[in-house]
């Protein structure tokens, strides 16, 4: 009888774990808990009607990991980019200040229009509106920088002189405002209310984590955009100054700097370290939007993406270690879990299911070789995870999308990870 008892516990106990859990994010169990901004009770539904109720979603099937308990962002998301499948939720629609993050956004649709070694020569409009207290890389008036240097800038350094160069190249900041709210229709990303190209705190500037999400995803298709945010230091245009001494004396010189990228997942910093496997994408911090970041790592051929916006705990590193915990439960959690929902498809892509994902076609079959190549000269598994996430989402691009849920990938990509 006890042996038959424990096994009904178990199956109850299974059974109980299939069902989405719904634990609203004011209702954490700390002190002071109750006093949290409440997400709204109801939000978009894109990608899945269990994405748009508050709280934490999620359905474990039996030997699936519990979520971390250690949680405490106003919104989170883990997703498999191959798939585009939801693994779980956390008040996922929820519209909040997007920060840094938002500049994803801004290089999805900026990138593609100037090729990497165009030159342009600052002028003093460029840098006119730029916020105060934002964060800089040190663009100069009267110097001239490659499209590849600001977009270093922008990446790294989350350089928002970098953004309004590039912005003024764009037409200005109003155009590309208009641009990236237009970029953000396309692709479904409807939670978005632009304001400003870099992020800046601005009135009735917001996004999501499934917001951000769909921008990382559209981003990685783009290799330059791939180069720019797995990119850990790289050399920055300092400023042209006469040589005080020396032969040189007299004479012109510009010298360069070396900057570090911010996402510290990446780069690690005292108290974190590197994230095996990590490939970008972006992080963000404002006064109003508190921590932002948008992480995509891969680990045994699995490339997740996981969301995280405005962690309040007080931890070192909250967002780093948040999104650290949550990518670490979805690589154990592939295939132990029903999705909760799934990142859609651009408007303009035709899907046979309406699920979003990437299958297979002429552009697919080209894309999968290009990948192949491409993973034969990266190194290590951030090239790994750039060459997979970026070769499969390039299908996206194409608008070949099948029933299939899944596209098997070219065994050349799917080496070990690092971790």
């Amino acid at each position: 009888m006890p042996a038959v008892k424990k096994t009904a516990l178990l199956v109850t106990s299974a059974a109980l774990l299939t069902m989405s859990t719904t634990a609203p994010a004011w209702a954490d169990g700390k002190p002071g808990g109750e006093n949290k901004p409440k997400p709204p009770a109801k939000m978009s539904t894109v990608g899945g009607a269990k994405l748009g109720e508050p709280g934490t979603q999620v359905s474990l099937k039996a030997g699936a990991p519990v979520l971390p308990k250690d949680l405490s962002a106003r919104s989170w998301m883990v997703s498999d980019a191959e798939t585009g499948e939801v693994l779980a939720s956390h008040n996922s629609h929820w519209r909040l200040p997007p920060a840094s993050t938002l500049k994803m956004l801004f290089a999805d649709t900026v990138l593609p229009k100037f090729p990497k070694t165009q030159k342009h020569k600052v002028e003093l409009s460029d840098l006119a509106g730029i916020g105060a207290g934002s964060s800089m890389v040190g663009v100069k008036e009267n110097e001239t920088y490659t499209v590849h240097d600001l977009w270093l800038g922008v990446f790294l350094r989350s350089g928002n002189d970098a953004v309004h160069v590039l912005s003024a190249m764009n037409g200005g900041v109003p155009e590309t405002v208009k641009n990236m709210q237009s970029h953000a229709e396309e692709l479904q990303a409807l939670d978005t209310h632009v304001i400003s190209p870099d992020g800046y705190d601005e009135k009735g500037q917001v996004s999501s984590a499934y917001d951000l999400t769909l921008f990382a995803r559209s981003g990685l298709q783009k290799k330059d955009f791939r180069e720019y945010c797995s990119t850990a230091t790289a050399k920055f245009p300092g400023e042209t100054k006469k040589v005080k001494k020396g032969k040189d004396k007299g004479k012109k010189k510009r010298e360069s700097f070396e900057i570090q990228n911010t996402n510290r997942l990446l780069t690690g910093d005292v108290g974190l370290d590197a994230y095996k496997g990590i490939a970008g994408v972006k992080n963000g911090s404002t006064t109003n939007a508190g921590n932002t970041f948008t992480g995509v790592a891969e680990r045994n051929g699995k490339v997740l993406l996981v969301t995280v916006m405005n962690p309040d705990s007080g931890e070192q590193h909250a967002v780093y270690k948040e999104t650290e915990r949550l990518l670490d439960w979805g690589f154990k959690a592939s295939g132990k879990v029903d999705p909760v929902g799934e990142l859609v498809a651009p408007k303009g892509a035709g899907t046979g299911s309406g699920k979003g994902a990437p299958g297979a076609g002429k552009s697919g079959s080209d894309s999968a070789k290009n990948v192949a190549h491409a993973s034969g000269k990266e190194s290590g598994g951030v090239g790994v995870a750039l060459a997979v996430a970026g070769g499969v989402l390039a299908l996206i691009a194409a608008g070949w999308f099948v029933i299939s849920r899944r596209m098997p990938l070219p065994d050349l990509v799917r080496r070990k990870s690092r971790r």
